[in-house]
């Protein structure tokens, strides 16, 4: 089979000759580019007449998979697909796998940061420093005994609320299902407006649908407390940035985020640059060096999964 990487992984090149080496050594051709590309004719070109594409985050236009006339399967290097025409796989009948798993510590990582940054102050603490200024207007709080409302508790959604729970923190819940491991680290379920309103801090892990773009609107952040502070490491359609800023401009809230409509740099008139009370990561959240390889050895083990009859991570 004729197999493609369509844009860079960011392993080093001995990790991916080693694992494309398992694919070339059965028979199999293995082509990698190491440059990313938007344009579509272009990706019409790499991808030629493949039967396995392999990509990370960026679009794979329905174009480029239509194009391809033997394509049977793709293997995403990312735990979202909704960058990924659906309807022209679901048309041509081709399998999408993704990386479901590769960077729950990592995100929940970042998003405990986040919420520590905004409670002690840290990046205006060193702002301080670097200023030759002091501690003045900078004591912080404690993590340990508030109420952190976890809103979706899925996978990193609930290895996040695992951290938290080690700092003494009380869970509270929203998704659209409850999980009975989430039940087991102590997470309460209730309403998404009472989970707004009870928590300390709200940290945000659902993916990108239709039904969740703009699940966090001015409504719901209204309704946290005063200081509440509001994290989100998930996708940035999910929280209302205008809203989200005003509160912000407000002093009502803090907030922590690593994503955005867009990923940074972001424009110069975007309604989150030079607001107060906001700690920004530019989309970092997956990316450790742990994760990325994990990453990569689960995007290779997915198409010799499939190449043997047993897909794994199955989204289509």
């Amino acid at each position: 089979m004729k197999i493609v990487l369509m844009e860079p992984l960011g392993i080093s090149q001995e990790t991916l000759s080693a694992l494309s080496e398992k694919l070339t050594a059965e028979g199999h051709t293995f082509t990698a580019y190491d440059t990313v590309t938007t344009d579509t004719q272009e990706l019409i070109e790499r991808a030629g007449d493949a039967e396995v594409l392999i990509i990370a985050n960026h679009p794979l236009p329905g174009d480029v998979i239509r194009a391809d006339e033997n394509l049977k399967m793709i293997s995403v290097a990312f735990v979202g697909i909704d960058h990924v025409d659906v309807e022209a796989c679901k048309e041509k009948g081709v399998l999408i796998s993704n990386t479901g798993g590769y960077c729950n510590d990592a995100v929940a990582e970042l998003a405990v940061g986040l919420t520590l940054d905004c409670l002690r102050n840290i990046t205006a603490g060193d702002a301080s420093v670097q200023a030759g200024g002091g501690k003045a207007g900078l004591q912080g709080h404690e993590l340990a005994g508030k109420t952190v409302g976890i809103v979706g508790t899925g996978a990193i959604g609930c290895r996040t609320a695992e951290i938290f729970k080690v700092f003494g923190c009380k869970l509270i819940g929203y998704s659209r299902s409850e999980k009975p491991q989430a039940k087991e680290l102590g997470i309460e379920y209730m309403s998404l407006k009472d989970v707004m309103a009870k928590a300390d801090i709200v940290s945000v892990h659902t993916p990108l649908t239709p039904e969740t773009r703009g699940l966090i609107g001015a409504e719901e952040i209204g309704a946290m407390k005063q200081g509440g502070i509001l994290i989100n490491t998930s996708r940035g359609p999910v929280v209302d940035t205008d809203a989200l800023a005003a509160a912000l401009k407000e002093g009502r809230i803090k907030a922590g985020t690593d994503v955005f409509e867009k990923d940074p740099p972001l424009p110069e008139d975007h309604p989150l640059l030079d607001v107060p009370n906001l700690v920004c990561t530019p989309h970092v959240g997956f990316d450790t060096r742990e994760s990325i390889d994990r990453r990569a050895e689960m995007v290779f083990e997915n198409i010799t999964e499939w190449m043997n009859g047993t897909p794994v991570r199955k989204m289509l």
